[in-house]
């Protein structure tokens, strides 16, 4: 369940609680970030952006109003002890070993950790990020067509050996929408807070992925934490 908060200290201080797994502080962006675009090299997979690369860049003051807007949220994630990274995305690593049960960013999945933590992310520019009700999806393994072609394919039997390995290979973080679902979209300029499934969590993880993207498609700007 989504909520929806109105400054960054409230984004930082609301518990996970009472199946509420995503929290959105609602902004509206501020200069041109295609113009910042423009002026990167073209490139495949995900490229790291620092401040000294974009501080470089020959951009109007709408693009640089752009480029410290990112800044100013990349400062404000580390003294709040975290690690953001601002990337440029032309495209994900796709899972090609499993055409039919792909185990990428691309499909459904939650986060997970080994310890309390949470997902922070904003899109300032091309196709964003797309969560799922808890409520719409069903864990893949527990669909049992899914879970009979998962155990063809490890060639045993449905014991702890399997379960393992379908935790291994991150099987058990995946998703299918439910018929009638919908997903929704996480926006452009919000920034986000997001459960992550560790031991303890007092709440569902939330149920996101990257969104599809064709060749001609805009890059990514992405902030993830």
């Amino acid at each position: 369940m989504i909520r929806t908060v109105s400054t960054f200290e409230a984004l930082v201080g609301t518990p996970f609680a009472d199946g509420v797994n995503a929290l959105c502080w609602r902004r509206s962006l501020p200069g041109d970030f295609s113009e910042v675009l423009a002026h990167l090299d073209s490139g495949e997979g995900i490229v790291p952006l620092d401040e000294e690369r974009l501080r470089s860049l020959p951009v109007s003051n709408e693009g640089r109003a752009a480029i410290d807007f990112m800044l100013a949220d990349l400062r404000t994630l580390r003294e709040r002890g975290l690690s953001p990274e601002l990337n440029c995305i032309y495209g994900y690593p796709r899972d090609n070993e499993s055409v039919s049960l792909p185990t990428d960013v691309y499909s459904f999945h939650a986060d997970s950790a080994p310890v309390e933590a949470d997902t922070w992310l904003c899109t300032y520019h091309g196709a964003p990020s797309e969560g799922l009700l808890n409520a719409e999806a069903r864990r893949r393994i527990d669909v049992p067509s899914v879970r009979a072609e998962l155990l063809l394919g490890f060639g045993g039997t449905d014991d702890e050996a399997f379960a393992d390995h379908l935790q291994e290979a991150c099987h058990d973080l995946h998703y299918l929408p439910l018929p009638n679902a919908r997903p929704y979209s996480f926006g452009v300029g919000h920034l986000w807070r997001i459960a992550l499934d560790y031991p303890g969590s007092p709440v569902a993880p939330c149920i996101h992925r990257a969104p599809s993207t064709l060749a001609l498609d805009p890059p990514r700007l992405l902030l993830i934490s």
